[in-house]
């Protein structure tokens, strides 16, 4: 198992991204060295998030232009660097054209990182974000897991091009990645798996499917009410931690299901009433399943009726055991995490 030497930089894509850059304030916190390929290393708007926390920071942030669907154009930032996180992959449901806007990013984008990792003797440890989406398609899969819970031990063989497409995707960049791995014996490969991330990024602007989830519980959006849909929900500052844990735990190995919370969309928004609820139109109401099958795909076209038959009224449950365990990650509460990430959007006028 590799033992990372934190005095050498550590390679993060994606690094001004939602995980990303929580984690990026973890390892400048450590006094690590952070080498981040961005598309535009003059973007000073785009970066001032970053450089507010490097200023603060005893680690360094080091820019390098890069481009995630460009062969080789990692090679230059990875010089050097014992450990890379690959955190870059879009996050987005509603897509026009699941091919080119999510299948060719996330295979493209991990082929072409993990090509640099392989021309690139230093690195000995790589952590890629993947995502519960690569375990699972629907909560109805539990019919078919004899414990009814999901494990680490579980693919998504349910999603397709047309069913789940971004769960499809992640599902299809993990699988290239131990691919690639297996096909070599100097570096080794730890996917994180995240279910829904919630809590405050350092950036209250990001355009990460979660913000515009939870902007609707206080926009007046939902205020008709919400689906009780099952999902996994965890704080992005624990999914950093479990990024950091990966990196540097010499024992660290596999997949690393990372979900605090067993839950579902109406419990979310009911963990926010005690301290919002007054003052927000945070939805107070269960919609029945019949309603939101029938409205759903109205409303936002990623809202299948395959999935609202499979999902609504089915719960979520997953064995966080493995991260806990090796990783030492405890989760916040829940209400600890919607009631941060809810202020943070409050305080920086979005709500």
């Amino acid at each position: 198992m590799a033992q990372i030497d934190q005095s050498k930089p550590v390679l993060v894509t994606g690094a001004t991204g939602y995980v990303a850059g929580v984690l990026v304030k973890k390892l400048l916190e450590q006094g690590l060295t952070v080498h981040a390929p961005v598309r535009d290393a003059g973007n000073a708007e785009k970066l001032k998030y970053l450089n507010a926390i490097a200023e603060n920071s005893p680690g360094a942030i080091k820019y390098f232009e890069a481009d995630l669907l460009e062969e080789g154009s990692y090679d230059e930032a990875m010089q050097g660097c014992e450990l890379v996180y690959h955190t870059a992959s879009p996050f987005k449901l509603a897509v026009d054209d699941p091919q080119k806007d999510l299948i060719d990013p996330a295979l493209k984008g991990t082929r072409n990182v993990l090509g640099s990792v392989n021309r690139t003797e230093s690195v000995k440890r790589v952590v890629v974000t993947s995502s519960v989406a690569a375990i699972y398609s629907d909560n109805s899969d539990l019919d078919k897991i004899a414990n009814g819970v999901f494990t680490e031990e579980h693919w998504n063989t349910g999603s397709s091009l047309t069913h789940n497409p971004y769960y499809y995707s992640k599902t299809l960049a993990e699988r290239e990645a131990w691919e690639i791995q297996g096909k070599q014996n100097r570096w080794d490969l730890i996917t994180i798996n995240p279910s829904l991330v919630i809590g405050p990024g350092i950036n209250p602007y990001a355009t990460s499917e979660s913000f515009h989830l939870i902007k609707q519980f206080g926009d007046g959006t939902l205020k008709a009410g919400m689906p009780k849909m099952g999902l996994g929900a965890v704080d992005v500052r624990d999914v950093a931690e479990a990024h950091y844990a990966a990196g540097f735990n010499a024992n660290a190995h596999g997949r690393y299901l990372t979900s605090g919370h067993n839950s579902d969309m109406f419990e979310l928004a009911q963990a926010l009433m005690s301290k919002y609820g007054a003052d927000y139109p945070i939805p107070k109401k269960v919609l029945p399943k019949w309603l939101v099958w029938m409205l759903g795909p109205i409303m936002d076209k990623a809202v299948t009726r395959t999935i609202v038959s499979r999902n609504v009224n089915r719960p979520f449950r997953a064995d966080n055991t493995k991260v806990r365990d090796e990783l030492g990650i405890e989760f916040r509460p829940l209400s600890e995490s919607m009631n941060d990430f809810f202020g943070q959007m409050i305080e920086a006028s979005i709500l």
